[in-house]
C-alpha cells in the first residue's frame, strides 16, 4: 500500500491533474473557489470537459445564434447528486427533481478578455440560477473573477446589473431550443444570492465525496496531503 501511495504522489509531478478530480474547490472555499473554464464569449463551438480523460473536447458546434455571454465552465470536485436535488426540491416545493449527475456549472463575470478555455481561475461566487433541465437540477453558479477591477466589489448577485443577468437567463433558456419548438426544455425557477450559492457548493462537494471517495483520497496523496 505504501508503494502504491508513493507512486500516486510521484504521478502528480509527471502528469496533468484532471480538472474535475485532481483540482480542489480551493483553500478559501466557498468565498474563493477554483473554476475550470471550458467556453468563452464568442466561441461558436460548444467545448466540454471529457470526464473520462480530463481533456477539453468539442461537444458540438453552436447550433443557433446565441453566444454564451460569460466565461463558462465547471467547478472541480462537485457533483449534482441527491443532496443538490434535495435542496432544489426544497426551494421549488417539488419532490420529483433529481441531480443531473454532472459537476456544478459556473459562469464567471470579468471585464478582461480571456481568449480561450481550458484554463483555471480563482473566482468569488455571488449567487446562481436555479435551473431545471428535463426535470434535473442543473444549477448555474454565478461568480466574479477574483481581483477583477470592475466586478471585484460585487459581493452578491443583487448588485449585478439586471441586463447581465437577463443575458445569462436568455442564453440558458434558449441555447437548446429550436426555432420550431414552442415549449422550453429548460426552466429557471429562481435567481438566488451568495448564501444559497454557498449551500449548493457545500452539498455538491458532499455529493462528490460520496460518489468518488477513492478519487478524493488519490488526489490528496498526489498533492501531498496524505
Amino acid at each position: 500500500m505504501l508503494l502504491n501511495e508513493e507512486m500516486w504522489r510521484m504521478s502528480g509531478m509527471v502528469f496533468k491533474a484532471h480538472p474535475w478530480h485532481g483540482i480542489t474547490l480551493g483553500e478559501k472555499s466557498p468565498n474563493i473557489i477554483n473554476a475550470y473554464i471550458e467556453l468563452v464569449p464568442g466561441d461558436t463551438i460548444k467545448y466540454e470537459l471529457d470526464k473520462h480523460t480530463g481533456y477539453l473536447k468539442i461537444d458540438r458546434p453552436q447550433i443557433y445564434s446565441n453566444i454564451c455571454p460569460a466565461l463558462y465552465g465547471m467547478i472541480p470536485q462537485t457533483y449534482s447528486g441527491k443532496r443538490v436535488a434535495e435542496y432544489c426540491n426544497e426551494k421549488t416545493g417539488r419532490t420529483d427533481i433529481v441531480g443531473d449527475s454532472d459537476p456544478i456549472d459556473i459562469c464567471v463575470l470579468t471585464e478582461k478578455l480571456i481568449p480561450h478555455g481550458d484554463v483555471l481561475l480563482k473566482c468569488r461566487p455571488i449567487g446562481g440560477l436555479r435551473m431545471l433541465d428535463g426535470g434535473e437540477a442543473d444549477d448555474k453558479i454565478i461568480a466574479v473573477m477574483n481581483d477583477d477591477p470592475v466586478y471585484n466589489e460585487r459581493y452578491d448577485i443583487s448588485v449585478v446589473p439586471k441586463s447581465i443577468i437577463n443575458r445569462l437567463k436568455h442564453y440558458f433558456l434558449t441555447y437548446k431550443q429550436s426555432p420550431d419548438e414552442k415549449e422550453q426544455k429548460c426552466e429557471i425557477t429562481h435567481i438566488y444570492g451568495r448564501e444559497e450559492a454557498y449551500e449548493v457548493l457545500k452539498r455538491s462537494h458532499e455529493d462528490y465525496l460520496e460518489k468518488f471517495p477513492d478519487l478524493d483520497r488519490m488526489a490528496k496523496i498526489v498533492r501531498g496531503e496524505l
